[in-house]
């Protein structure tokens, strides 16, 4: 019923100290998505959908923030969960990745695995929709623009690929999470955003993202010196 994507990137800050950012992006014909599939923090960030099991996100932080690998943590979940084989499961963590995606989950279904990145899928109208929203992240990894967007041009090109394949269904939602390592005073008003029940979601997604950005640039020029 979803796709989504989970991103690992190193950058420098401004005082040169290195940090990681973690992302992770979502969408689905299905309201409310940003509740049950999207987690992230400073530790890594996690999708799990199919027939979601809720508990894989919120345990699988819990995990990565004592320290485990996400491949061994995610891994571990599935292990004593008896739904595995309808789950899809995926993430990145500080060092590693992982994907799953159980037998029984609904064509199509799969996951691509990158250096710092993971796409999955299901119920998809083919393979084309991870691979476009891959492919699409890496011609973007490197650029200028914020994570969230590039997350949010990500599950664009999948959708133009064919998205979800069920047509029937009018409803839709996506969500959009970015972490990070760095110690801010404050967090970008743009990098935990929800539409939760929309026709478009995507494009409400990016013009939510928008505005977001504008009130975020606009507060902090109104209050720097303070």
């Amino acid at each position: 019923m979803t796709f989504s994507i989970c991103v690992r990137e190193s950058y420098v800050d401004a005082d040169g100290d290195d940090q990681h950012r973690f992302g992770v992006a979502v969408t689905t014909r299905l309201p409310g998505v940003g509740a049950l599939c999207p987690f992230a923090s400073e530790h890594g960030a996690v999708a799990t959908q199919a027939l979601t099991n809720v508990e894989l996100g919120r345990k699988g932080m819990d995990y990565l923030e004592d320290g485990l690998a996400v491949d061994d943590a995610l891994r571990a979940l599935l292990n004593a969960d008896d739904g595995r084989a309808e789950r899809q499961l995926h993430g990145v963590g500080s060092e590693t990745t992982f994907a799953f995606t159980g037998d029984d989950c609904l064509g199509w279904a799969g996951h691509r695995e990158g250096d710092d990145y993971t796409v999955a899928g299901n119920l998809l109208t083919g393979e084309e929709v991870v691979e476009a929203a891959a492919d699409a992240y890496e011609r973007n990894a490197d650029g200028d623009e914020p994570l969230a967007k590039r997350l949010i041009d990500a599950l664009g090109a999948g959708h133009a690929a064919g998205g979800d394949k069920r047509d029937d269904l009018a409803i839709q939602s996506a969500a959009v999470v970015v972490t990070s390592t760095e110690d801010r005073e404050t967090e970008p008003y743009y990098n935990d955003l929800r539409v939760d029940a929309t026709e478009t979601p995507l494009r409400d997604l990016r013009e939510t993202f928008s505005m977001a950005r504008e009130g975020y640039e606009a507060a902090l020029e109104k209050y720097a010196e303070a």
